[in-house]
């Protein structure tokens, strides 16, 4: 499948069919597509909850309560469900933590490489924690980047998603004591395979087109 195919077959699942799971390499490939995210300055500041059994997914169905309960039947029904998390602080500890972990996997040729990915990645963060003061806002974008990669990538396994925001962040966060460990619930995306009863399967892609979107010079 063509990377513009996979675009094509990629929509918004409703009705998952319960039925149907995820392989274990199914399950990898996943994780591996969300660890090879791209992220400005390579800041990587997210963190996925991973939700593979029946326990688990009614703890994150709990935030599905109210005005957002219809989205937890996509929740309960789908194979698995990814809780994708972002920082709410990027400090000199994880800055420094991160470095170690590029200088293990060889990302410097030397000590003139390693100190320009610093400078690189200071500047930046910096401007968004000390000049612009929107640093959460910033690693936010980072994680919504690695969404839409797992949507398109997920789509060319073959493999349905469907990303969700109406769920209570406060319950979710509270539920797996994110805020003590530095992350805030994001985005809720149930994968799996689409039920036969699944409405939107076959509705036609609508998008705007190009003279609208695009502006060539």
């Amino acid at each position: 499948m063509s990377i513009i195919d996979a675009a094509k077959k990629r929509y918004s699942t409703k009705v998952f069919d319960p039925s149907r799971k995820l392989t274990n390499d199914q399950l990898q490939q996943i994780k591996a597509l969300i660890r090879l995210s791209a992220s400005s300055v390579n800041s990587q500041p997210w963190h996925v909850i991973v939700a593979a059994t029946d326990d688990a997914k009614q703890r994150i169905a709990k935030a599905a309560e109210g005005p957002y309960v219809f989205n937890k039947p996509k929740i309960l029904n789908a194979s698995h469900v990814l809780v994708f998390c972002s920082k709410t602080t990027i400090d000199d500890d994880y800055l420094s933590d991160l470095l170690a972990c590029e200088e293990q996997d060889g990302r410097f040729s030397n000590e003139q490489s390693k100190q320009r990915m610093v400078d690189g990645r200071n500047f930046f963060v910096d401007l968004h924690r000390k000049t612009l003061g929107d640093a959460d806002h910033w690693m936010q974008k980072q994680v919504y980047l690695n969404i839409g990669s797992l949507l398109l990538g997920a789509a060319a396994m073959g493999i349905d998603a469907v990303p969700i925001e109406g769920f209570d962040r406060d319950i979710l966060d509270e539920e797996f004591d994110l805020n003590a460990q530095g992350f805030t619930s994001l985005v809720v995306v149930p994968i799996g395979y689409h039920s036969a009863d699944d409405f939107n399967a076959d509705v036609p892609k609508s998008r705007w087109h190009d003279e609208k979107i695009f502006t060539e010079c």
